[in-house]
């Protein structure tokens, strides 16, 4: 790994858009899965699972010799699959039965706020004028891309799934990101999912989530294939993939760049329903896809000024 710091942000930011566009797939590859008859609770598990029995022997490889780094980081593995991956996972699904996906989702991805919170109240990182109106400048943008006007489902149920949906995306980014796990990416990420998947899938063999899955053909982009075509494509490339580079890119950039960058899933989401599916972006969608990228470009400069401790200033105040 490149210990100049202009090459290590360089590949962090390439990871996470690689990550951020691997998540933005799902949404296709599952929406197959879901007009066949599959409940999400089904796909999620099959997705984390063979996402997990894909890494598994990269993973081992990778910790050979290193074991001593799983024994370690084995809290935050269990913690990173309890949480972020089958926590997250529970609570978007659950939100979307009570609100529209596009409210979900804006619910889910004020995480990026609770990590720049979680910074500020853990390690004393106070956020300054640039990240605040990054942020602010961010939310906008996620807000048009989603195009949340008309009538929108809102309910305190559906509200509160969606919170805890926030939750787990910022102890991703937070886990992703810590400075002192040694733990191979590809290792963490494996692990993570293998708890994800034995969590997920003990809540289904109990009720608590619907399992319901058809084999046979589904419509995938106008075609019909078989059934484990979407499904090699949410667990190798929405979830195998982006789960590793979204942990490396972390790693690299820290968890408050990468879950803003990681915003730009949803503008990826878009491209890719109009590569995809022919669903052309709107005009508003397209100013918000503007108002992310520059929001993210905010907190990437901010990261880039030296702290006050550095320059024997006092912290900035957040407002004049």
């Amino acid at each position: 790994m490149s210990s100049d710091p202009t090459s290590r942000a360089g590949a962090g930011l390439g990871l996470a858009l690689l990550s951020a566009a691997s998540f933005s797939t799902s949404g296709s590859f599952a929406r197959s899965l879901a007009d066949a008859g599959w409940s999400s609770g089904a796909a999620v598990v099959v997705r984390v699972g063979v996402a997990a029995a894909i890494l598994a022997i990269p993973a081992l490889l990778a910790l050979r010799g290193r074991w001593s780094s799983l024994r370690a980081s084995r809290l935050s593995v269990v913690l990173y699959g309890l949480v972020a991956v089958a926590g997250c996972q529970l609570c978007f699904f659950n939100a979307i039965a009570h609100l529209s996906v596009g409210v979900a989702l804006l619910l889910e991805y004020l995480g990026t706020v609770l990590v720049v919170g979680w910074m500020w109240l853990r390690h004393g990182h106070t956020p300054r004028r640039l990240t605040v109106a990054g942020a602010a400048i961010a939310v906008m943008g996620l807000v048009l891309v989603l195009d949340l006007t008309g009538e929108h489902r809102v309910d305190l149920v559906g509200v509160l799934w969606g919170l805890g949906a926030a939750v787990g995306l910022a102890v991703y980014f937070v886990l992703s990101g810590q400075d002192d796990n040694d733990m191979p990416p590809i290792a963490f990420a494996c692990g993570g999912m293998t708890v994800g998947a034995l969590t997920l899938g003990a809540l289904g063999a109990i009720g608590a989530l619907p399992m319901h899955a058809v084999r046979g053909t589904v419509a995938l982009v106008g075609h019909q294939v078989s059934w484990i075509v979407p499904i090699l494509g949410l667990s190798l490339v929405a979830a195998a993939i982006a789960y590793v580079a979204g942990i490396a890119a972390a790693r690299r950039l820290g968890p408050k760049l990468a879950s803003f960058v990681g915003l730009t899933e949803v503008v990826f989401a878009v491209i890719f329903a109009w590569l995809v599916l022919g669903e052309l972006p709107s005009t508003i969608q397209l100013a918000g896809g503007v108002f992310i990228v520059a929001g993210v470009a905010l907190v990437r400069m901010d990261e880039l000024r030296p702290a006050p401790a550095e320059t024997g200033a006092a912290a900035e105040p957040l407002v004049a």
